[in-house]
Parts: C-alpha cells; sequence; structure tokens
C-alpha cells in the first residue's frame, strides 16, 4: 500500500489498473451531449465514453436542465471521465477545434454521411442531440460534417445511448487496429496531472502517483472474459 497520510491508501494492484487505463486513454476522441434529457441515458453513454477510452465528454444545455447522472447506470464512469459543460454549441464546437478535433453531428439530413466511412483514428468528436428534437440546427451547420448510423429495418433511428455506443466502439475498432491504444497519447506532466486527479476523487493519496510503477501496468480486462485453463 501507498499512503503518506494525506488520504486513503491505495494498494499497488488499484494503482497499476489506474495508470494501465490513462495509458489507453484517448484524449482524441470525445462525446457531445446537447439536451440529452434522460438520465439513464446521459449515465449510459458516459459509461461506454469510459469504457473505449474516451478522455472527455462536453454537456451542452441550453432547453433541458441538465439531468442527474445515475450511479448504478453509470458504474461512477463519471469519476474517471473530464466532463466540460458549455454555455452554447458553439462554445463548445471552439473548445474541441482548440483540440483538432473533426466534429460528426448525427443526424438523418439528406447530405449526411455514413458513419463507417470516417476515418476515426483522427481527433474526432460525435455530437448527439434530445432524444425527440436530435441535434439542434446550429450544432448541425457548425459541425465538419452530418453522420448518420445505417439501419436495414422499419424503425429509422436507435435510442441515443446505444447510438453513441455504436459509434465509440467504431472508434475503438479503429484504433486498436492502428494500435493507438499501445502507445502514451499525453505528455509526461499531463499524465501526472491526471493521475493525481483520479486519486484525489477516489480520496486517495495523490503522492502515490510518485510511487514507481515499474513493469506492473495491466492488460485490458472485463470480469466477463473466459477465464479457462
Amino acid at each position: 500500500m501507498s499512503t503518506n497520510g494525506t488520504g486513503r491508501p491505495i494498494t499497488a494492484r488499484r494503482l497499476a489498473r489506474m495508470r494501465g487505463t490513462l495509458l489507453r486513454r484517448q484524449p482524441g476522441l470525445a462525446v457531445v451531449m446537447e439536451n440529452v434529457a434522460d438520465a439513464h441515458n446521459v449515465s449510459a453513454m458516459l459509461r461506454s465514453c469510459d469504457a473505449v477510452g474516451a478522455a472527455d465528454a462536453h454537456l451542452v444545455y441550453t432547453i433541458e436542465e441538465p439531468p442527474e447522472i445515475s450511479k448504478g447506470v453509470a458504474a461512477s464512469a463519471q469519476r474517471w471521465l473530464d466532463l466540460r459543460s458549455h454555455a452554447s454549441i458553439e462554445d463548445c464546437y471552439a473548445d474541441l477545434r482548440k483540440q483538432g478535433c473533426a466534429i460528426y453531428a448525427t443526424t438523418l439530413t439528406h447530405d449526411a454521411h455514413e458513419f463507417y466511412e470516417l476515418d476515426l483514428t483522427k481527433p474526432s468528436a460525435f455530437v448527439f442531440g434530445n432524444e425527440s428534437r436530435g441535434v439542434s440546427d446550429a450544432a448541425v451547420v457548425g459541425a465538419d460534417a452530418a453522420v448518420y448510423i445505417p439501419m436495414m429495418g422499419m424503425v429509422e433511428s436507435l435510442n441515443v445511448s446505444v447510438a453513441c455506443a455504436v459509434a465509440l466502439y467504431e472508434a475503438l475498432r479503429q484504433r486498436q487496429a492502428a494500435g493507438m491504444y499501445e502507445q502514451l497519447s499525453w505528455s509526461d506532466d499531463e499524465f501526472d496531472m491526471r493521475l493525481r486527479t483520479w486519486l484525489e476523487r477516489e480520496g486517495r493519496d495523490p503522492e502515490a502517483a510518485d510511487a514507481p510503477s515499474g513493469n506492473d501496468i495491466p492488460r485490458p480486462r472485463n470480469r466477463y472474459e473466459y477465464r479457462g485453463h
């Protein structure tokens, strides 16, 4: 365990898992939620962001009130993401463009591009709108492109949290094939700052970040993976 008395101690295993997760984070992958009203949808979208290694989620609420995030549905994913709130979609887009992101508004317009045509190894941000109204006109006009997820059935749209997961996992597929999860995307200072922030959010001793990392960074995992002999 590691501590200097300023927070709860942390085990070497837990610290190594934090480091491994940060190493795989993708700062050039983001989601924008524009007036997404349902708390369960927002929570599920944040959970998908964390699952694929997206670093940021951007919240734009100009009509609805921001919903309370469900800890059960989000599985505390919000603790591991940077949640950025913006007063307008224009402010949000300005922030994303500072990060070099191409912005894709998800909508069924006549000139929208099929989602699978995109090169998502490049810095990318996906914009998802309100469950009833979709993305705003301003969100579409200001985006680099309008995109849609192809559907083969009678129903013409997916639940917004499902659409978010589909989009993010296509980004994961492309980035994994390109080896982007095997290389650090942060500077050393940024990595250290984010690790300390995570430790503080957990009420842990931030000085644990100074402990030698060794070669104990664990591989990605999920609890349902096959554990054969």
